[in-house]
């Protein structure tokens, strides 16, 4: 075959080649087989060199020709093509306004949120700032500053998450009363929410859980204070009528130091499960700051005093919605968390 023949020969091969191509893709190979490099028409062209001069010219005018007319098919197909893939794509991402919208479920706030929030507004209400400190804490701050020896039980690697160059995992936020009075001259009036960690987990337990501690620092403190204090804080939280009662306690960082125990919410003091029969629950525990940890802080015990308390969120977030199992907490079960909705 002529390479006149060849050239009309690869002409209708590539026009039947454009014709059916229908992605991108294949028009780009279809270029490189008649037009790259090594394409049919590019080889044609490399040969004229050994023809006769005027069979050159003619053949050179027919594969320039062809080659352009290849080209411009081709950018005639891809303008084609890229309409179709554009039609194709608004077609898909389509929206009929005219559909009914789809159901979203609401939120819900996380009962132990909820109670962490309602609990810090209440004592910001009575005058105390928000302080916060960081979970991973200094064993000084967590135990030699609060007055708490070494052989004392909560420094027992069973209850505590040690880590590396005197570092723990806090096991309560009272390091945070701590940096504050290192950190500001009284008066001094702050509570600390945040999460803690210890080794326990059961049906009341958790390895990981929320407290909320709170210190008063100024000069004249006494017990009555944080009675009154408290008192405010328990009818806001479980109501005006929650009968509240005090018993001796010990806390190395308090003395003197006490329990503090509410009616039982869930039997109303006649004797249930919950409150083992006595009609009484432990709600938190508190006392006057130690004059030891002023020492430890540099704050003059002769001329100021102070009470502290401190109480589990998560306790009081299972009294209120009478949950009894604290672990139902960390499920992220939305058919768990959706009962709390609106609240």
């Amino acid at each position: 075959m002529d390479l006149k023949a060849q050239l009309l020969s690869a002409k209708e091969e590539a026009y039947k080649a454009i014709n059916e191509a229908k992605t991108l893709e294949e028009l780009n190979n279809i270029r490189v087989h008649f037009l790259g490099k090594k394409g049919v028409i590019t080889s044609v062209l490399k040969t004229l060199g050994s023809l006769q001069p005027e069979e050159r010219k003619e053949i050179g005018k027919i594969a320039n020709s062809i080659k352009e007319q290849i080209e411009e098919l081709i950018k005639e197909k891809e303008e084609i093509v890229k309409k179709s893939l554009i039609a194709e794509t608004l077609k898909k991402e389509k929206i009929d306004i005219t559909l009914p919208s789809s159901w979203i479920e609401a939120g819900a706030s996380h009962p132990v949120i909820a109670t962490l929030v309602e609990i810090t507004d209440i004592f910001v209400s009575m005058g105390f700032s928000v302080a916060s400190g960081p979970e991973i804490e200094y064993e000084d701050y967590n135990f030699t500053m609060l007055n708490i020896p070494e052989n004392h039980p909560a420094r027992d690697m069973q209850d505590t998450f040690y880590l590396n160059n005197g570092m723990l995992l806090r096991t309560h936020t009272s390091p945070v009363q701590i940096r504050t009075m290192l950190s500001q001259k009284p008066p001094i009036a702050v509570v600390a929410p945040g999460r803690v960690y210890r080794k326990d987990a059961d049906p009341t337990h958790s390895p990981m859980f929320h407290q909320i501690e709170g210190l008063l620092v100024d000069e004249n403190v006494n017990f009555k204070h944080l009675k009154a204090t408290l008192k405010i804080f328990l009818e806001m939280v479980f109501g005006k009528n929650i009968p509240i009662r005090y018993r001796p306690s010990y806390f190395p960082f308090t003395e003197p130091s006490a329990e503090v125990d509410i009616g039982c919410t869930v039997c109303g003091g006649v004797g249930c499960r919950v409150c083992k029969n006595t009609g009484w629950l432990e709600i938190l525990g508190c006392g006057m700051v130690d004059p030891k940890v002023f020492e430890a802080v540099g704050i003059d015990s002769e001329k100021y005093s102070g009470f502290a308390f401190g109480l589990g969120i998560e306790r009081i977030a299972m009294l209120r919605y009478k949950i009894t199992d604290i672990r139902i907490l960390f499920t992220n079960d939305m058919r768990f968390n959706t009962q709390f909705r609106g609240i």
